[in-house]
């Protein structure tokens, strides 16, 4: 699959002025989309469907919360739950976050309130996961990495530095919204022959294989229905079931939050991040594209589409993929500059032989988060090539231990293998190197915690010999 290259010019006017962009002159709600399907006699007046794709988003919430609940008692008994959200289909599941948090009220409070049946593992990237150690496939690495989170206290391996939490969360982000957005969705369900408009998705359904396709993109995505009117702080806030928002996620105004249409969710929630900068408008850009996706498909009527049709619609599809991966980009470039500091305030102490416990707990979530999302961004389908072979070495198969070692591979018994000797100070110009190769790679706007102006200095402080790349 490939992502079409937008003119320079229209990616600036997308991407590149969040104070214009964020001015609309007439809200657009993705939603209340009339039946177009060829002789359909339900009872349906409404065909928009995509609560598969929000039960999977609280799904990969609930499983995020459990891989961080670990006290080193329950392992069996809490990889046999987490299992259940990740693997399971069966009913009774309770929805561990979102929750309601005070006057923040949310509607549902388990998973078949939303949608019946649904798993994560089913919809799992199936390539080789390359940036982890074992040649495994998505499916085995979060299978894996769910066992050793049930065998942690917290989530946390203070020993190869793993916070399970955060590597779940943002590769399972990826690997099943991502890349069932853009490389099913928004990619081979667009040919001719593949869900075809003049056609239900399936038999008795009210609506036509193409629009139920494009539903399907957009419930992954994670943004409210409304997020047009939102703009990125609050539609950041809504994710974090903040009070002060309540009134803007709650569109119907029925006083509940409606986790199907009014939530906010993994990545529109990090569009909404980097659009906080100012700089970019990621959130509406994808939004407004599939809004006008969709309203194409209506006006098709039914009938299948022409070559016309088709090709607008793909170009709605490019500036969605486009954007979304730059959101992940720009997410993976924040956390890198996190680490950086991390790593920077783990120095000091360590020289100064302080306790370097708390530090330590930061850098290893903010590693987590930034390995997790590297990993994302190799699963939409596209082939990253050089990028992201120096991406996976730049950052290896885990962070820099404060003994120099990282973890190099698994053995045959699954067990870690750790090896090497490297200094903090030289994984702190890795640091720089990855926003600086994610940077020029993705074109990115927000540039979120840049650290890059420091690395001239940084490699004269440690000298030529400690910032040579280890390719």
């Amino acid at each position: 699959m490939t992502f079409s290259k937008l003119p320079i010019l229209a990616l600036t006017v997308l991407v590149g002025s969040g104070a214009a962009a964020n001015v609309h002159a007439e809200a657009d709600v993705y939603g209340n989309f009339p039946v177009t399907v060829p002789g359909y006699a339900g009872d349906h007046t409404d065909s928009t469907s995509y609560a598969g794709q929000i039960a999977r988003h609280l799904l990969h919430n609930s499983l995020k919360k459990l891989a961080g609940q670990g006290d080193g008692s329950n392992a069996e008994a809490l990889r046999e739950q987490m299992m259940a959200y990740y693997d399971g289909k069966g009913p009774g599941r309770e929805i561990l976050d979102p929750r309601s948090q005070g006057a923040f009220v949310v509607a549902q409070q388990t998973i078949d309130e939303v949608s019946r049946e649904r798993n994560l593992s089913g919809s799992v990237y199936g390539g080789q996961v390359t940036g982890w150690p074992g040649n495994m496939t998505g499916d085995e690495v979060l299978r894996f990495m769910i066992d050793k989170a049930a065998h942690t206290t917290g989530g946390i391996d203070p020993l190869t530095g793993y916070n399970y939490q955060q590597l779940i969360s943002k590769f399972l982000m990826g690997a099943v919204f991502y890349n069932q957005a853009v490389d099913k969705y928004l990619d081979e369900n667009l040919s001719p022959d593949v869900k075809p408009n003049d056609k239900p998705y399936s038999e008795g359904a009210p609506y036509t294989g193409k629009e139920h396709s494009w539903d399907e993109a957009f419930g992954y995505f994670g943004a409210p229905a409304h997020a047009l009117e939102l703009d990125a702080e609050t539609a950041y806030l809504i994710a974090k079931a903040d009070e002060s928002v309540l009134a803007a996620a709650d569109r119907n105004g029925d006083g509940k939050v409606d986790l199907y249409t009014e939530m906010t969710y993994a990545h529109a929630y990090y569009a909404a991040d980097a659009d906080k900068s100012g700089k970019t408008d990621y959130l509406h850009t994808i939004t407004q594209a599939f809004v006008d996706g969709r309203k194409l498909l209506v006006e098709a009527g039914g009938e299948a589409l022409t070559d016309a049709q088709r090709a607008t619609l793909r170009g709605y599809a490019d500036t969605i993929k486009t954007a979304w991966e730059k959101v992940i980009a720009e997410a993976a470039f924040k956390y890198a500059g996190s680490v950086y500091a991390d790593l920077e305030k783990l120095k000091i102490i360590v020289e100064s032989n302080g306790d370097p416990s708390k530090a330590f707990r930061g850098y290893v979530t903010h590693w987590g988060e930034l390995k997790g999302f590297a990993m994302a961004l190799q699963t939409s389908g596209r082939d990253l090539g050089e990028t992201a072979v120096r991406l996976n070495r730049l950052i290896g198969y885990g962070p820099v231990l404060l003994g120099g070692g990282q973890v190099t591979g698994i053995d045959a018994d699954g067990n870690y293998q750790i090896g090497g000797s490297r200094d903090l100070g030289e994984y702190m110009v890795h640091m720089i190197k990855v926003q600086q190769l994610l940077g020029e790679a993705f074109d990115l706007v927000a540039r979120k915690n840049d650290v890059t102006g420091g690395m001239e200095k940084l490699v004269k402080d440690l000298g030529e010999s400690k910032s040579a790349e280890n390719d």
